[in-house]
C-alpha cells in the first residue's frame, strides 16, 4: 500500500484516477497524451505543474508533455505561464476550462455553418445531399443559438453551488 503525500492523498489513487479519466477523454476523442496531462493538471493541488513535474508523475518524456500542452492550449484547456525569477513554463488548467473548450467550440461551430451553408448552395437544397447538408446546418444553428443560453443557466448554476 502506499503512503499518502504531504496533502494526505494516496499517490497510487491520484494516479489511477488519472489513467482512468484520461481514457474516458480518449474514448470521446482527444488525444491519448493530452488527456492524461489535462486530467494530471485537473487533479493536481495547484491546478499547475512543470513540465518535468507532470513528466515525472506520468513517466514520460518532456517532448511527450510539450505535444500535449501544445494542443491543449490550442483547444484553451490550459495555459502557460512563466514561474516567477524562472524560465520554466508551469502549466495551469483554470476551473472555468470546460466552459472556455465550449466556447472555443462555438466559434467552430460557426465556421462550420458557414461552409455548410456553401455546400447547400453548390448541391442544391432540393437534391438528396443538399438536404442532407442542410438538415446538418440547421442542427449547428440550433446547437448555436441554444449555446449562449446554456452557458448563462452553467454561470448561474455555479455562482450559487461554488459562489465563483
Amino acid at each position: 500500500m502506499t503512503q499518502p503525500s504531504e496533502a494526505g492523498r494516496d499517490p497510487e489513487a491520484v494516479s489511477k484516477f488519472v489513467e482512468a479519466f484520461a481514457a474516458q477523454l480518449v474514448e470521446a476523442g482527444m488525444q491519448r497524451m493530452a488527456a492524461r496531462v489535462f486530467a494530471a493538471l485537473l487533479a493536481s493541488d495547484a491546478g499547475a505543474l512543470t513540465s518535468a513535474e507532470l513528466g515525472e508523475q506520468l513517466r514520460v518524456s518532456p517532448a511527450a508533455i510539450s505535444g500535449a500542452v501544445r494542443y491543449l492550449a490550442q483547444v484553451h484547456m490550459v495555459s502557460r505561464e512563466r514561474e516567477p525569477g524562472s524560465r520554466r513554463e508551469r502549466y495551469r488548467v483554470h476551473s472555468d476550462q470546460w466552459y472556455e473548450a465550449m466556447t472555443n467550440r462555438d466559434a467552430i461551430l460557426r465556421r462550420w455553418e458557414a461552409t455548410l451553408r456553401e455546400g447547400v448552395d453548390s448541391l442544391g437544397a432540393a437534391t438528396p445531399g443538399g438536404r442532407r447538408i442542410a438538415e446538418t446546418l440547421a442542427f449547428f444553428e440550433f446547437l448555436e443559438g441554444e449555446f449562449g443560453k446554456l452557458m448563462e443557466r452553467w454561470r448561474e448554476h455555479r455562482e450559487a453551488t461554488f459562489g465563483t
